[in-house]
């Protein structure tokens, strides 16, 4: 038997995760929050719930306890969604080893503080931990990466050493990973490519052709570049596979959550209704709101962003939002 492995959180690509770590031949412990999922999972072989039709590894095991899942454990993947982060953190940190290695594949800020995953963890785990986390990022779909389609991911660690472990931790045939010591840079692509994406489903929704897609997709990487930068992050790392690579699969793919919410909004349909009829988490929702107050306080213009927070959250129409951004002020591409 391979490393022990914990994987907090069972949705998606916790699971997807899970699965591909158990058929590299570790011990892997699959912590799962909600009883149906974990009946499915325990009894079915399957989480019907986010992964339906594909079969989970027999020695995959699953558990609702945080002791057992994080507690003697090597390695840990973090994989809840954003705003449970804190919380279950604080419930697993009581169990984890002190010298564990936390590779975190949740996107997302939080929205009190307005800080990133890794500010979340530093607080929780003490900031010499920090030498001991990763974050991982890419253009991924939890379904794809489940049944073994070719993907690849980046890995950003301030420690090489650690990047490293996590890199041939979950190196296959079909999965590519990649290393960097962008930890900022890796984790906000992520963040930001939830709320242009809902722009990308609006903008399809109405219909507005490719043209406007590919603007959306090309003026959206700026402003995700921009905030990185303003927070220490390398402008390359947002060209490539956790920036550029992430906005391309997240603003076009049929399985992205928030190209859908987008496709929704367009149709009419309210913020509520929405979420009311979603199982699955659109992480982009609430990064819209976190993003527009975290671009204000550190003064960087996102009229992507903007726009998305008017609609999601104050009514705005979206062709009146489309009206406004195409009504800008001119100016240089680069600036």
């Amino acid at each position: 038997m391979g490393r022990a492995i914990g994987v907090i959180g069972a949705g998606g690509w916790g699971t997807a995760l899970a699965k591909l770590l158990c058929e590299k031949g570790n011990d892997v412990t699959l912590w799962c929050h909600g009883e149906e999922s974990y009946r499915e999972i325990q009894q079915k072989r399957e989480n019907r719930s986010y992964l339906p039709g594909i079969t989970l590894p027999v020695s995959l095991k699953v558990s609702r306890s945080l002791k057992e899942a994080a507690g003697k454990k090597e390695t840990l993947f973090l994989a809840v969604p954003s705003h449970n982060v804190r919380e279950v953190m604080e419930s697993a940190a009581a169990h984890a080893q002190p010298d564990s290695i936390l590779a975190c594949a949740t996107k997302g800020i939080e929205e009190g503080k307005l800080i990133t995953m890794g500010e979340v963890l530093g607080e929780i785990f003490g900031a010499a931990s920090k030498q001991r986390h990763a974050f991982l990022s890419g253009p991924t779909f939890a379904l794809e990466v489940a049944r073994g389609l070719p993907a690849a991911v980046t890995v950003a660690a301030l420690n090489e050493a650690v990047g490293r472990n996590i890199q041939e931790t979950l190196s296959t045939q079909n999965l590519r990973v990649y290393t960097s010591r962008d930890v900022v840079g890796v984790q906000m692509g992520g963040v930001v490519k939830n709320v242009i994406a809902i722009a990308a489903g609006i903008s399809d929704g109405l219909g507005l052709g490719l043209n406007a897609r590919a603007a959306l997709v090309t003026r959206g990487l700026a402003e995700m570049t921009r905030l990185a930068v303003k927070m220490g992050g390398d402008p390359l790392t947002l060209s490539g596979l956790p920036g550029l690579g992430d906005l391309i699969l997240t603003c076009t793919g049929d399985l992205s959550r928030n190209r859908g919410v987008g496709l929704q909004i367009a149709q009419g349909k309210k913020l509520g209704e929405i979420l009311s009829g979603m199982r699955m988490v659109a992480e982009g929702i609430k990064n819209t709101r976190s993003v527009y107050l975290l671009a204000r306080r550190l003064a960087v213009e996102m009229p992507i962003v903007e726009q998305m927070y008017r609609v999601l959250y104050e009514g705005k129409k979206p062709l009146e939002a489309v009206r406004d951004l195409m009504q800008r002020s001119l100016k240089a591409e680069i600036s």
